[in-house]
Order: C-alpha cells, then sequence, then structure tokens
C-alpha cells in the first residue's frame, strides 16, 4: 500500500446541536480510489466536502502528506485538489472557458492553459465542443466538462460527489468506465460518493461505510458485501451491511 497522502483524525463536526460526523481516523493512500457509501444522512458528502477544505471541522485534525493543514497552508493544499458535483456547476460560458477557469485562476500561463484544456477535451471525447456555451450541452456532455475541468488541474487528489447520478445508464456507464480508466493512467487518488453502489466495483480499490457519522467498515467490495462484484443483488447486500451490528 502506497503512503497515506490524506487523512481525518478525531474528526467531530456538529450542525447546531447535532453531531453528524464524529471519525477517530479515516485516510485515502496515494493512487487509491475510495468508495464512501451509506444510507441517506450518515455523513458522506459532510465528509468529502471536509478533507476537500470545503467545510471547516469542529474538531479534529487533517494532514496532507503527514502536514497538519491550517490556516497558513490551506489554500496551497486545497489547489492540489479538485471536486466534481452531481450537479456540473458550469459557468455561463464555452466549454473552453470552463475547463479553463481553474488554471487562470492559478496563474498558468496562457500557452500552457492551452496545451492543457486541449489535451483534456480530447482525452473527454469533447474537444468538437470547445466553442459551445453551457447551457446548449446534454448532461453527459455536461458532466464531461466537469470532469475536464477537474483532470486539467492536475490534482493530487479528486473528490466526487455523486457525479452521474443524475445521468441515464448507458452514458453513467461509459463515464465509469472512462473515469477508471483516466485514475489509473493518471494515479490521481480519488474519494467517490455513491449512493448507487453498483458503481462502485468499477472504480474502487477500498469500501468505506458510513452509518450515524462514523465509519464503520472498510474494506475491499468482496470484504464488505461479502459477495463478488455484480454476482449479487446489490440492495440485498446493501441492507445486510448497514443493519449489521458489527462494526469496521
Amino acid at each position: 500500500m502506497h503512503n497515506i497522502i490524506l487523512e481525518v483524525s478525531n474528526l467531530q463536526f456538529m450542525r447546531g446541536k447535532q453531531q453528524v460526523l464524529d471519525i477517530k481516523n479515516f485516510g485515502l493512500h496515494e493512487r487509491e480510489i475510495i468508495a464512501l457509501i451509506g444510507p441517506n444522512g450518515a455523513g458522506k458528502s459532510t465528509l468529502l466536502q471536509i478533507m476537500a477544505l470545503l467545510l471547516k471541522p469542529t474538531r479534529g485534525i487533517l494532514t496532507y502528506r503527514g502536514i497538519a493543514v491550517d490556516s497558513r497552508n490551506a489554500l496551497a493544499i486545497r489547489r492540489r485538489m479538485a471536486v466534481v458535483f452531481q450537479e456540473p456547476l458550469l459557468l455561463n460560458a464555452t466549454v473552453y472557458e470552463n475547463v479553463a477557469t481553474g488554471l487562470k485562476l492559478r496563474g498558468v500561463p496562457r500557452e500552457e492553459m492551452k496545451k492543457r484544456v486541449d489535451r483534456w477535451l480530447e482525452m473527454l471525447g469533447i474537444a468538437h465542443l470547445a466553442g459551445r456555451r453551457s447551457h446548449q450541452l446534454s448532461g453527459g456532455e455536461a458532466q464531461r466538462v466537469s470532469l475536464a475541468r477537474a483532470f486539467v488541474l492536475e490534482p493530487d487528489v479528486l473528490f466526487l460527489d455523486e457525479p452521474f447520478s443524475a445521468l441515464d445508464f448507458p452514458t453513467r456507464l461509459s463515464l465509469l468506465k472512462e473515469l477508471d480508466k483516466l485514475l489509473k493512467d493518471t494515479g490521481i487518488a480519488a474519494i467517490f460518493v455513491t449512493h448507487d453502489f453498483s458503481e462502485v466495483p468499477y472504480l474502487t480499490d477500498r469500501v468505506a461505510v458510513l452509518k450515524n457519522g462514523r465509519v464503520i467498515k472498510t474494506g475491499s467490495f468482496e470484504e464488505i458485501f461479502k459477495v463478488k462484484p455484480r454476482r449479487e443483488n446489490y440492495l440485498t447486500s446493501l441492507y445486510r451491511v448497514f443493519e449489521s451490528d458489527a462494526a469496521g
């Protein structure tokens, strides 16, 4: 196993008087892809946002490559990450301009920016859409733009918060297969939040199950579900995992 790239310790997050997260330790290794699953309200998206430095925990320590994140280094570390949400959240601009946005904010020279944007438009099969406005895109096209906008930053860690849940099955399957190849080719570590865990075997090395704000199990797909991928009804398997009293 590679070194840990990102880790939370003694993490707690409160929303008012309600405890949303209480996690003793959870980490992501270099080149690893983790699926974060759990019932509604388990805290999956909240954990993702904290690890992506979009939310500040109530208490706890987050370390990046062994260095504690604080107000002095948070921005620099945040720029080593990228996030893809369920909704693409594109600007009212062309596809090219959307993909280039993060590079502009980072002050990347124009020639380098064009080279990187063109590369990722091509890699995600949307080079022909470079001049199209965002409102003219289909759902699948818009999410490809969102992925290109993330990959063009060449992040160390990619966070994916149910990025394909609004797409039809053929589009979702196509993007899952492409994303799997891109992550493996680039070596980018990723945390993938999903409600549809039929997506899990396509991408992930490890599964983490959240329930009531706690990580109750981690392991491979087979270890968590006690089945080989795609050989048993996933809903039955998931129900068994969540109802089990056994903790990780």
